[in-house]
């Protein structure tokens, strides 16, 4: 059955880096769209950032642009995603999330069947 197990959050001081790891499998095809989400308590899951693993095409949100980088690495079965000069606004649970195909920018989090469990990310100021 398909799996996705996040790591590599943690806290950091704002203008520092994290990055987050997912490791999937069990797809049957090796075309799968990712996309990194983020959710803080009463707030609705956020699209941040989304990869084609065959393609290696992305998408980012604009509050991220510039400092999130997504990237892929096929043979392990993985996607990353580097997060740069974070901000106290950056602060959530993160999730990875991901569905067979190819799709064009960031979806909504009700398209998603696969999830993994969440990786906590805190930004203090």
């Amino acid at each position: 059955q398909v799996q996705l197990v996040e790591s590599g959050g943690g806290s950091v001081e704002a203008g520092g880096s994290l990055t987050l790891s997912c490791m999937i499998s069990g797809f049957t095809t090796s075309v799968i769209y990712v996309e990194w989400f983020r959710q803080v308590p009463g707030k609705e899951r956020e699209g941040v950032a989304a990869i084609i693993t065959s393609s290696g095409i992305t998408y980012y949100a604009d509050s991220v642009r510039g400092r999130f980088t997504i990237s892929r690495d096929n043979a392990k079965g993985s996607v990353s995603l580097q997060m740069n000069s974070l901000k106290p606004e950056d602060t959530a649970t993160y999730y990875c999330a991901a569905r067979s195909g190819i799709w064009a920018g960031l979806r909504s989090s009700e398209e998603f069947g696969y999830w993994g469990q969440g990786t906590q990310v805190i930004v203090s100021s």
